[in-house]
């Protein structure tokens, strides 16, 4: 677990200049011995297990995993199944990750990255620091029932919240995100509901029951929709429902 949470955070290091600040990562593999005591081939290992794990970070340390479960259940709610498209969804969520987590980029690269960078901390300290920000963003958005469930399966005792390891951490946090996803979108879906049981209602009693109800349902769900502004407020309640 010590090698998957140093992996992780060496994959933020590494990756945030490129994502955030937009400049190229410098990396060094010496052909000797190193300040870390790593050989090349344990460090070729470890960028490759970076590179690897790149799509977890993603969704399950960020923002991502509620923004794309909100988005699709958005369109489903909607009765369009191919618009958006996923590209498009997956690009929202994308874009949106990297606004949301830009507080805890900027903080990490701040307290690791550059001092890394200027030489006056080592790997080991540096893989520390950045560990911090990005525990203390689940930590503020995890709710009290997941964190419990995972503490008590993994049975230790813990003092404090900022004593919790990243293996009880993470999947609480995971697990908490999917839980409001799906309360979030419990509550899009109410409008949208009513609305197919009055165009059902309407159209049996019309003694058109052979008209599917989705057709008509449609073009009414859509006006509404646009009617209330709804992609500015279903993303700005998403951005302002992270901590």
């Amino acid at each position: 677990m010590k090698r998957l949470t140093a992996g992780i955070t060496a994959l933020i290091l590494l990756l945030l200049p490129v994502v955030v600040f937009a400049q190229p990562p410098q990396i060094t593999l010496s052909l000797g011995d190193t300040d870390e005591g790593l050989s090349p081939a344990i460090q070729i290992v470890i960028l490759l297990t970076i590179l690897t794990l790149l799509p977890s970070i993603l969704i399950m340390m960020t923002s991502f995993t509620r923004l794309i479960i909100v988005f699709s259940l958005l369109r489903q709610a909607l009765g369009v199944q191919h618009a958006p498209p996923n590209q498009v969804l997956i690009g929202m969520a994308l874009f949106l990750t990297m606004f949301i987590m830009y507080p805890t980029f900027s903080k990490i690269n701040t307290l690791a990255i550059q001092p890394y960078r200027e030489g006056t901390i080592d790997m080991e300290e540096a893989l520390s620091r950045s560990t911090e920000p990005l525990k203390d963003f689940m930590l503020k958005n995890v709710r009290e029932k997941e964190l419990m469930l995972f503490t008590k399966l993994s049975g230790k005792e813990y003092s404090s919240k900022e004593e919790l390891p990243f293996h009880v951490v993470v999947p609480a946090f995971v697990m908490s995100e999917l839980k409001t996803a799906f309360q979030i979108g419990f509550l899009i879906y109410l409008p949208f509901l009513v609305i197919d049981m009055v165009i059902a209602s309407v159209l049996m009693s019309m003694g058109m029951m052979m008209l599917p109800p989705v057709m008509i349902s449609l073009p009414f769900k859509l006006l509404l929709f646009v009617l209330v502004d709804g992609w500015y407020l279903l993303v700005g309640s998403l951005v302002e429902g992270f901590n």
